[in-house]
């Protein structure tokens, strides 16, 4: 293995697959965790964000692996449409996350406007992906189809919005893809250069998203200082910690791309890298731009939600965070619906 792969390269491959295979693990664990804790209620915004950070961890474990096995094997297609294919789509997946989790955060922003809009306010107060109300007496053959189906999911106009922006990268990638295998062979640098342009875009797109995390980070945070509870003041350290770590995080990471080659790390000869800045700037930009944003992001959702109660008719109510002015008369700032009579409502950023 070192003879065909350099000792410096295959530590850093090692460093990043453990990371990845890390994540994947806490984030499918969880994932079944809150499956377990309450089997009624189908896709929430919680367990879908389980679910794309456990895949696109998965995504970089496969392309860090091949990276090693295809330099030894020497795979003809790894440094063309293999390898920009199986780098693009971790990253595309990283993407479709955050941008979740900012639609959510543009949602309790917006919170106020969406209400005039009677499918816009159902759901900004349930689950991002799950409009189906707990219902009394459900057999497990219910359990089951509500878990597993996808039928009566309600997607709010900012999900929408997600979905068509990653359903456009999934096109670019592919039409790009397709112009690398079409000139293959012809010309050694028209995949780098055809490659180069996708990244740029990637790049550019991650560091708008992550001055998106910025704005509505401080709105959110602007609100929250006007409610005096303990609660917000814990939303309001997730609302700061996350907005800076993804700002910092995905600035760094997308300067690394656009001003350096290490994303097309695929593209490489191993044996002709020497020194320990491009292992450095490897580790860099894979751990700040993806490692980092999914750690602090699951150590945020570490919470479960409340169990769910089968056995009694559970209506939904909303709680409001409120403070009141001179007048007396309450403003809303946060509000979020609860499906357990017993649970009080918290409007989480995540």
């Amino acid at each position: 293995m070192v003879k065909c792969y350099p000792l410096n390269l295959l530590f850093v491959n090692t460093v990043l697959l453990f990371l990845d295979v890390l994540l994947a693990f806490i984030a499918f664990f969880q994932l079944c965790r809150i499956h377990l804790r309450n089997q009624q209620v189908g896709w929430t915004r919680q367990k879908v964000l389980h679910l794309m950070i456990g895949t696109c961890n998965c995504g970089y474990f496969i392309y860090f692996l091949c990276m090693v096995v295809a330099t030894c094997k020497r795979w003809l297609c790894w440094s063309n449409v293999c390898g920009f294919v199986l780098m693009a789509l971790p990253k595309i997946l990283f993407l479709a996350a955050f941008l979740l989790l900012l639609s959510f955060w543009a949602d309790l922003c917006h919170q106020a406007n969406d209400e005039e809009d009677g499918d816009e306010e159902h759901n900004s107060r349930q689950s991002l992906l799950e409009s189906s109300k707990n219902k009394a007496g459900l057999t497990n053959i219910d359990i089951r189809r509500k878990c597993c189906s996808f039928q009566g999911i309600h997607v709010g106009s900012r999900q929408k919005f997600v979905i068509v922006v990653i359903m456009l990268n999934v096109f670019l990638m592919i039409a790009f893809a397709a112009i690398i295998r079409i000139g293959e062979g012809k010309n050694s640098s028209h995949s780098l250069v055809v490659a180069r342009v996708y990244i740029d875009f990637l790049a550019t797109s991650v560091l708008l998203m992550g001055g998106a995390f910025g704005c509505y980070g401080f709105l959110l945070f602007s609100n929250l200082r006007r409610v005096r509870s303990e609660k917000a003041s814990s939303e309001m350290r997730k609302v700061v910690g996350l907005a800076v770590v993804s700002v910092l995080c995905f600035t760094s990471s997308s300067l690394i791309a656009l001003l350096t080659d290490v994303p097309l790390f695929h593209h490489w000869n191993p044996k002709e890298i020497n020194g320990i800045e491009a292992p450095i700037l490897l580790i860099l930009h894979y751990v700040l731009g993806s490692s980092v944003p999914f750690a602090f992001g699951l150590w945020f959702m570490r919470e479960l939600p409340a169990p769910s109660t089968s056995n009694r008719q559970v209506l939904p109510r909303a709680t409001t965070f409120i403070t009141y002015g001179p007048a007396g008369r309450p403003h809303q700032y946060c509000v979020t619906a609860t499906s357990s009579e017993n649970q009080v409502s918290r409007a989480s950023p995540i």
